[in-house]
């Protein structure tokens, strides 16, 4: 007696390859045929064709009726749309923050812009007796902290000039940048190598390294970093410090949607 599939499990295949086809035609710049989609697939032409007229059907879909050929509907979008919009980012990052803790022992924080300050969204700290207490509510100036240099390199040019033009600066430490060219120098060098460091800058003893999120659009939403005392966060220790909280800033970018594409050298473009 031949095998068949139950209707469950029937079920799922036809989602599973209803979803490959969405993805193939995502990976194309322009429009596929029935036919290449069911070779891409490696599927028989008439299942192909039965599963794009119910995608086109609930609009994920278009046909060019040009060509004959299919590219993705404005339906993927409006729900993309609105899953975005109801993307909460404290409950979203709240794990990563509390992971970078994990994985680095020192105190890790996620903060927002909001009226040309910084301002601490969520916070976890570090186990160890000497730490940086809870931030989680508090305002610092962008110039002087690692979060805030990380989003000012990353956001557009115009943007930041603003920030920068109505900027207050004010010494709080003798390493505290105090002018907007010497800040402007240092995001250059943040967009470089990817993250940016508060050495010293807001407070006597204490290291930052912190790195910029970005959202579905490729917006700097937010700054991701961790703070520990400077006899801990440096010397041997600097690179694996900074390869977490960068590979943390990715991975929220990425849980917000965010998609890096590659740059004129090849590399992937933040």
């Amino acid at each position: 007696m031949a095998q068949t599939l139950s209707e469950p499990a029937y079920r799922i295949q036809v989602l599973d390859r209803a979803f490959r086809i969405l993805d193939v035609l995502a990976e194309v710049d322009g429009e596929l045929g029935a036919t290449e989609v069911a070779e891409r697939l490696r599927l028989h032409k008439s299942t192909t064709h039965r599963l794009l007229v119910i995608l086109e059907r609930q609009r994920f879909i278009e046909k060019n009726p040009d060509n004959a050929k299919y590219r993705l509907g404005w339906r993927l979008f409006e729900l993309g749309t609105l899953a975005v919009s109801r993307l909460d980012l404290y409950s979203l990052a709240k794990p990563y923050v509390a992971r970078l803790v994990e994985e680095t022992g020192e105190t890790a924080h996620l903060g927002v812009i909001r009226g040309g300050e910084l301002i601490s969204l969520v916070n976890a700290e570090s186990r160890r007796s000497v730490r940086t207490p809870s931030t989680v509510g508090k305002r610092a100036p962008l110039y002087c902290t690692s979060q805030g240099k990380a989003m000012l390199a990353f956001m557009p040019e115009e943007s930041a000039a603003e920030l920068i033009r109505n900027l207050h600066f004010q010494s709080f430490t003798r390493n505290t940048i105090m002018r907007p060219s010497r800040l402007k120098a240092e995001m250059a060098q943040i967009r470089q190598q990817g993250y940016a460091v508060d050495d010293e800058e807001f407070e006597e003893g204490l290291r930052c390294i912190g790195a910029a999120v970005h959202d579905h659009a490729g917006e700097v939403i937010a700054g991701i970093s961790i703070a520990g005392p400077t006899f801990r966060v440096g010397g041997d220790r600097m690179p694996e410090l900074v390869e977490a909280v960068m590979a943390t800033a990715r991975q929220l970018s990425a849980a917000l949607g965010f998609q890096r594409s590659p740059g004129p050298n090849g590399k992937l473009a933040r």
